[in-house]
C-alpha cells in the first residue's frame, strides 16, 4: 500500500509536529513547512503520507495541518454508569488503525469493557484490546490512543487498557460492515 491516492488532501505543516511512523510505531517530529498528503482523517486523528512514509498525527495537533481539533466531550452532571459506558463505546469507535479505515470496535479488537467507581466520584474504565497481528508495531500506539480518548470523558479518572492475544484475533470477529469495507464479505 502506498498510502497516497487521488482523494488524498495536500497539506503543508504550519509548525513542527509530533507524529508516529506507521506501522513501525516510532515517534518522530515532522518539521514546519513539510509537504505531504492527508490520506485518512478519522476519529479525530490523521494519517499522512510524507516522502514515501505514513505517519499518524494526533487530533490535538490538527492545527499543524490547518485543521480544527476535535470538540471536547460533554457529559451531563447526573450521568449514570450506563451513560458513561455509552460514551466509552462512542470513543472506542473513534480509534482507528492508521492503515485501515475501520475503527477498533468494528474490527473486533475490543474484547471487554467494564467500568468501576474510582476515587472522588471518578470512574475507572477497563478495556481488553487485541491486535490484528501480535507483532504490529502500532500496538502501543493504539493502546495509548484508547487510553487517551477514554480519559477525555468527564468523570473518567483512569483508563486501564490491557493488550491481550487470547483468543487470537481473526477476520470472523469483524462486524459485517467492516467485512464489507475490506472486501471480506
Amino acid at each position: 500500500m502506498s498510502g497516497f491516492s487521488l482523494s488524498s488532501e495536500p497539506f503543508t505543516l504550519e509548525r513542527d509536529c509530533a507524529a508516529v511512523m506507521v506501522p513501525q510505531g516510532e515517534s518522530v517530529t515532522l518539521p514546519a513547512g513539510q509537504i505531504g498528503y492527508i490520506t485518512q482523517a478519522l476519529g479525530g486523528s490523521f494519517t499522512v503520507y510524507v516522502e514515501g512514509n505514513l505517519f499518524r498525527i494526533a487530533g490535538y495537533d490538527a492545527d499543524a495541518l490547518g485543521k480544527e481539533p476535535p470538540p471536547p466531550i460533554e457529559l451531563a452532571a447526573d450521568a449514570s454508569d450506563e451513560d458513561v459506558e455509552k460514551l466509552v463505546w462512542q470513543q472506542l469507535r473513534t480509534v482507528f488503525d492508521p492503515e485501515i479505515p475501520i475503527n477498533v470496535v468494528e474490527l473486533g479488537l475490543v474484547y471487554d469493557v467494564s467500568i468501576e467507581a474510582g476515587d472522588n466520584d471518578s470512574r475507572k474504565v477497563y478495556v481488553k484490546l487485541t491486535l490484528t497481528a501480535p507483532g504490529c508495531g502500532m500496538g502501543d500506539i493504539l493502546v495509548d490512543d484508547v487510553r487517551t480518548k477514554l480519559e477525555l470523558i468527564p468523570t473518567v479518572g483512569e483508563a486501564d487498557v490491557d493488550l491481550v492475544f487470547d483468543p487470537p484475533w481473526n477476520h470472523s470477529m469483524m462486524s459485517d460492515a467492516a467485512k464489507l469495507e475490506t472486501g471480506m464479505l
